[in-house]
């Protein structure tokens, strides 16, 4: 019988979220990542995978200030995706508010776990502080290349964003994971419900850093990409969305997208069999 991830085996009596929408082997958790971290018990997880908000979008605080589409979207008012919760932090309070979910998830990770965190340039410096002070090894950074940036005249082109990664301790190298790639390659998804959505195949190729079959958590879900890449990809996962909209779109996207390729696998089986 297929097992089925059970919150109550992940969270500490009493501290059930309100709403939680989910699947077999997935489940995403309405409120604050700040509460929940905390609620988790020790080592119940094997990665975390997640694209926090950057606080970023500008060199001086009244352009961080403004929306998250103002900062980070070129469509127009009326098109205009849903604005984003926990973004218009100055580097000193995003530095510490990022420090402390950090420290409190490191807890509900197993030893060895890897951490991966998607920032741009602008924060860099802060989130590797971050996670040092938290108790996380840092161990190097990835590249997002999105090969399409604005360009400006006598500049370099910002066409990148970054994967600071780490663990939990002292992380085996006889892992079951194969060697992966420093640079990923990927144009922004065409067809986005979130500002800042990442590709989906992106997520599917970071997420391999997790052991096979293990339990991903990411405490910021978004528009629940890698929720869906790590389910497609035979893991576990956990996200947390403290934003309405993007709890809904997020679990809707998910729940729809996963209802599709369940169907695709079945029907992908059935063909191998009558082949046989």
């Amino acid at each position: 019988m297929e097992n089925t991830l059970k919150l109550e085996e992940l969270l500490m009596e009493g501290m059930m979220p309100t709403e939680v929408i989910g699947g077999k082997k997935w489940k995403i958790l309405h409120g604050d990542t700040l509460k929940y971290v905390k609620a988790f018990k020790p080592g119940v997880f094997d990665a975390v995978i997640t694209d926090p908000p950057y606080a970023s979008g500008g060199t001086k605080q009244n352009e961080r200030n403004r929306t998250t589409n103002q900062k980070y979207s070129s469509m127009k008012s009326v098109n205009a995706l849903p604005d984003f919760d926990g973004d218009n932090k100055d580097q000193r309070s995003w530095t510490h508010w990022m420090a402390e979910w950090l420290y409190d998830v490191r807890k509900a990770c197993k030893p060895g776990a890897p951490i991966c965190l998607f920032i741009d340039w602008r924060q860099y410096p802060s989130i590797t502080d971050a996670l040092q002070w938290a108790g996380w090894i840092w161990r190097g950074t990835a590249v997002w290349d999105k090969g399409n940036s604005r360009p400006q005249k006598g500049r370099f082109r910002q066409q990148a964003e970054y994967i600071v990664w780490g663990s939990n301790g002292p992380m085996p190298v006889n892992r079951p994971v194969s060697c992966l790639p420093g640079v990923f390659r990927y144009g922004n998804p065409q067809n986005r419900i979130h500002v800042t959505e990442k590709p989906l195949q992106l997520m599917k190729d970071v997420i391999q850093i997790c052991e096979p079959g293990g339990r991903i958590l990411d405490p910021f879900a978004g528009a629940g990409t890698t929720i869906l890449a790590a389910v497609e990809e035979g893991y576990e996962a956990v996200g947390i969305e403290v934003t309405d909209a993007y709890f809904k779109l997020g679990t809707d996207r998910v729940q729809f997208a996963l209802e599709a390729w369940e169907n695709e696998q079945k029907e992908n089986q059935k063909k191998e069999s009558e082949k046989e």
